[in-house]
C-alpha cells in the first residue's frame, strides 16, 4: 500500500508539474499565420519561429544579440490590444537582457530601420504570465531601433 501511494504521489506531481509546460508551438504559429494573412502581411520566418517584417532597414550600425540598444516599440496582441509602448525617444537596453524574440530580431535592422517583430510564446515569456501577458501569447511588437549604445 505505501508503494501505492507513493507511486499515486509521484504521478500527480508530474501531472501537475506538465499542465504548466503547455506546448504552445503549433498554436502559436498558426495564429501568425492568420495574423498575417488577415493584415496582408509579408513576413520573413526564421528558423526558430521567428516572423519579423523589415519596413526600413536602417542605414547606421547593426546590433548584435550582445549590444546596448536604444529601440522605440509598440507591443500588442494579435487582436490589436496593447499591452505596452515607449515613449518615442525609446528605451536602452541590452539585447541579452530581453525576451529571446527581441534578442534575435532586433539584429535584423540597422540604426533608423523599423518593422515588426511576431514572437511565438516560445521567444517570449513561454507558458508564464506576465503582468497584462497571458502566458502562451503571441507578442506583436512595431520596433525602430534608434541607436546601438
Amino acid at each position: 500500500m505505501k508503494n501505492f501511494l507513493s507511486a499515486l504521489l509521484i504521478l500527480t506531481f508530474f501531472i501537475s508539474c506538465s499542465k504548466d509546460n503547455v506546448d504552445y508551438v503549433a498554436k502559436n504559429e498558426q495564429e501568425i499565420k492568420d495574423y498575417i494573412a488577415k493584415n496582408n502581411l509579408t513576413a520573413q520566418r526564421s528558423i526558430t519561429g521567428l516572423y519579423y517584417i523589415i519596413n526600413e532597414p536602417g542605414t547606421g550600425t547593426q546590433p548584435t544579440a550582445t549590444s546596448n540598444v536604444t529601440v522605440a516599440y509598440k507591443g500588442y496582441f494579435t487582436n490589436g490590444t496593447v499591452f505596452d509602448q515607449s515613449s518615442a525617444a525609446g528605451v536602452s537596453f541590452g539585447l541579452n537582457e530581453v525576451i529571446k524574440g527581441w534578442t534575435e530580431g532586433i539584429p535584423y535592422f540597422k540604426t533608423g530601420g523599423n518593422g515588426m517583430l511576431l514572437i511565438p510564446a516560445h521567444l517570449g515569456y513561454g507558458s508564464s504570465s506576465k503582468g497584462p501577458i497571458p502566458g502562451g501569447s503571441v507578442l506583436i511588437f512595431d520596433v525602430k531601433l534608434i541607436s546601438v549604445n
